[in-house]
């Protein structure tokens, strides 16, 4: 009888000790996909309307703790050279040093400080923008889309859709005001994958 209820002893604790491990997924770390990664931009222009443009190259990371979503990390990289309006002229405007001063500052990034889960699939995401040397908080408001296998190329794949307000004078971005409004509506689109292992 002892002997048996040793074996049984050892059989829950290794079984215990599989769904410990199971229950504690390590984080884990999604780059973002080029091609099903943008960022948009809205700014209000002297009341008459809302011309929006994009950032055509954006790239990053999101480390994902899906345990623990507070624990989660997001980088953000933007090329401020890759702005985009659809017009060569606008956009040659956008990078001069009246903006974003893309020759002195060709990137803006953005750094994840803290993770306030709102709600099933929601967060409100605190980081640091640095934008032409300058460094700023700003809080993006997160859903979360999808976490599944991409069926295109089986890797798995994260989705979110973030929005954030900025005030661009809080960068020194002060041409056209406040014909040209101050504070500048962001939308984010994301998918990001965990990358193959590679053989060393």
């Amino acid at each position: 009888m002892s002997r048996l209820l040793l074996s049984l002893a050892l059989a829950l604790t290794i079984l215990g000790s599989g769904v410990a491990q199971t229950a504690q997924a390590a984080p884990e770390t999604y780059v973002f996909d080029p091609f099903h990664t943008n960022l948009y931009w809205h700014a209000n222009h002297f009341g008459f309307s809302n011309p929006s443009g994009k950032f055509a190259t954006v790239t990053g990371s999101v480390t994902l703790d899906e345990d623990n979503p507070a624990a989660s990390k997001v980088d953000v990289t933007v090329n401020t050279a890759s702005v985009v309006t659809g017009i060569d002229l606008f956009n040659e405007h956008l990078k001069s040093d009246k903006f974003f001063n893309s020759e002195k500052f060709p990137t803006a990034t953005f750094a994840s400080t803290k993770v306030d889960i709102t709600g099933k699939d929601t967060a409100k995401i605190e980081g640091d923008l640095t934008l032409l040397g300058m460094t700023k908080p700003v809080t993006l408001d997160v859903k979360l889309n999808k976490i599944g296998e991409n069926p295109i190329s089986n890797l798995k794949t994260a989705g979110f859709s973030a929005t954030a307000t900025v005030k661009r004078s809080d960068f020194g971005i002060t041409y056209a005001l406040p014909g040209v409004s101050d504070n500048v509506e962001i939308t984010i689109e994301i998918e990001a994958n965990i990358q193959p292992k590679t053989n060393q």
